[in-house]
């Protein structure tokens, strides 16, 4: 029998640390409507293809389409063609909507957060309008590491994005089934797979505290390999991973 291939040991340690996630924290069940928030970017990317192919195995059983949303006043941009074929080939619908939002209006909140909570609210509103239950989205361990950090230091607060969160004023509940995948794996997949790249990045995603905290957190690891899971522990142990 042929050894396995770095992609095919790559593809069974994303795929088994998805499926240790979505048994960990009740991620999916059976006749979930699940809608993947789609960017554009590598998480996403892979999230949207392994829960095609979960989907097909019945155990559970789920479906599951994507949202692609455009934001008219951030050069941000993905090849919507490139992300349609995608989804085809995946055998997931997928939809696209565009919006827009005005910074002037809240000048405490950062072009990001209000960018994020546009976003947002138009994947809840066509959650609703369709019928879906779930919404998944492809924060990995690292978002969610840097994010609890980012908490501590920033507002004396220890928390961050749980990685099953039911909604208080809608009939919703998010996900994060990469919430137990690293990063460097995520990157990994996206150039075994010859992910397409955004055709424009962000113009805010390296002008935050996220990115002083995600070069923080390297370092940290440097001194201690451990660091990582000492946090998700700490996490895990005051119930900040699920929030019912």
């Amino acid at each position: 029998m042929p050894l396995p291939t770095p992609e095919q040991l790559l593809d069974k340690r994303i795929h088994d640390r998805f499926v240790k996630a979505m048994a960990t924290y009740h991620l999916i069940e059976d006749d979930d409507k699940i809608l993947v928030g789609l960017s554009g970017g590598k998480d996403s990317m892979c999230l949207t293809e392994i829960l095609a192919r979960r989907s097909r195995i019945h155990h559970p059983r789920f479906e599951v389409e994507a949202l692609h949303v455009r934001m008219e006043n951030i050069e941000y941009e993905s090849d919507t063609q490139y992300l349609a074929d995608f989804c085809h080939q995946l055998g997931v619908k997928l939809h696209v909507r565009t919006t827009h939002f005005d910074p002037s209006t809240d000048k405490r909140k950062s072009p990001c957060f209000l960018c994020s909570w546009y976003r947002r609210k138009e994947m809840f509103n066509l959650a609703q309008q369709l019928g879906f239950n779930k919404i998944a989205l492809g924060h990995h361990q690292d978002d969610i590491l840097h994010t609890t950090l980012l908490g501590l230091f920033y507002q004396g607060q220890f928390g961050g994005m749980p990685a099953l969160l039911r909604m208080r004023k809608m009939p919703l509940t998010l996900i994060r089934p990469l919430c137990m995948v690293a990063e460097s794996d995520l990157i990994q997949m996206a150039e075994m797979r010859g992910y397409q790249e955004q055709k424009k990045r962000c113009p805010y995603e390296h002008d935050s505290h996220r990115t002083d905290i995600k070069r923080l957190f390297a370092e940290i690891e440097a001194m201690n390999p451990e660091a990582r899971s000492c946090v998700w522990r700490a996490l895990t142990s005051a119930g900040k991973l699920m929030e019912e």
